[in-house]
């Protein structure tokens, strides 16, 4: 499915004017112009599936935000715009082949990180719950109770139940059901399956973040499977080799001056890759 088809960013000329146009002189960056044309990125096209691939600097993760916030995307994380972010998105435009659906969200590695310390946060609230309720539990089963008033009232059914349960029973009864620890690829994975939902544009940003070499296979064939079976669209920006190597993908190479497009193997971080493991490969047996 293809929601957005088409995203036009300023250009050196539109960008040159709107620099001259500002008199004041006492900024030390004018993020984020600046920072696309230096690699000649005017235009992207999309497919079910698009990538944007470059190394740290290249201007992938701005590309995302820049589409995030002219689109009105959702997103879970606060994002720092820079004091130029609206006179950018003014020379900023896009075409739509569908209207973009209002669940469609970015995704980035902060939301990520923050859902993983939410659950770790959880956890520990359920952990000291648990040591409140076994205290309950002894302090019911054996200690002397005779309730004198209704104000002992609760605490007679904490004593009675106490007494007619064991000790794993009166905790199960009493508290909340564990939230299960997941490590951190785990719960990773957990937050990408809950946020992306059937029919909805979804960006991407550095995905693989805590995720292991399998995890990332696991997401590769959940995102082929979105895309080709529940109608979503994806803007990824990575340099994993596992997403790059996603069928269909239609993969631009930000370290291209201009930017180009191509193949996954073509890419210079696979390229690396497949050297070391060939040059390795005799380890292997």
């Amino acid at each position: 499915m293809v929601y957005l088809s088409k995203f036009i960013f300023p250009s050196q000329d539109q960008e040159e004017t709107f620099r001259f146009g500002i008199r004041r002189t006492c900024y030390d960056s004018w993020y984020p112009f600046g920072i696309l044309t230096k690699h000649g990125l005017r235009q992207l096209d999309f497919e079910p599936v698009t990538i944007l691939y470059g190394g740290n600097g290249s201007g992938k993760s701005t590309a995302l935000n820049v589409i995030c916030e002219k689109l009105g995307l959702d997103r879970d994380t606060l994002f720092n715009r820079s004091n130029f972010y609206e006179d950018y998105l003014k020379y900023c435009s896009f075409e739509s082949a569908l209207d973009i659906p209002r669940i469609s969200r970015i995704i980035t590695s902060d939301d990520v990180f923050d859902f993983m310390l939410n659950l770790r946060c959880i956890n520990n609230g359920i952990d000291q719950k648990r040591e409140e309720s076994l205290v309950d539990y002894l302090e019911g089963r054996y200690a002397k109770f005779q309730m004198k008033s209704l104000d002992d009232y609760e605490k007679l059914k904490k004593v009675t139940l106490a007494r007619s349960k064991t000790q794993s029973q009166y905790i199960r009864e009493t508290m909340m059901g564990n939230v299960r620890e997941h490590s951190n690829g785990e719960s990773a994975f957990i937050y990408f399956e809950e946020k992306i939902k059937e029919n909805a544009l979804y960006l991407l940003d550095e995905p693989e973040n805590s995720l292991s070499p399998e995890r990332q296979l696991e997401l590769l064939q959940f995102i082929e499977e979105s895309a080709r079976f529940y109608g979503c669209q994806f803007i990824i920006a990575t340099h994993s080799p596992f997403l790059l190597s996603m069928r269909s993908a239609k993969i631009y190479d930000l370290d291209e001056n201009p930017v180009d497009v191509k193949r996954w193997t073509e890419l210079g971080n696979v390229r690396a890759y497949y050297e070391f493991f060939k040059k390795h490969d005799g380890e292997f047996l």
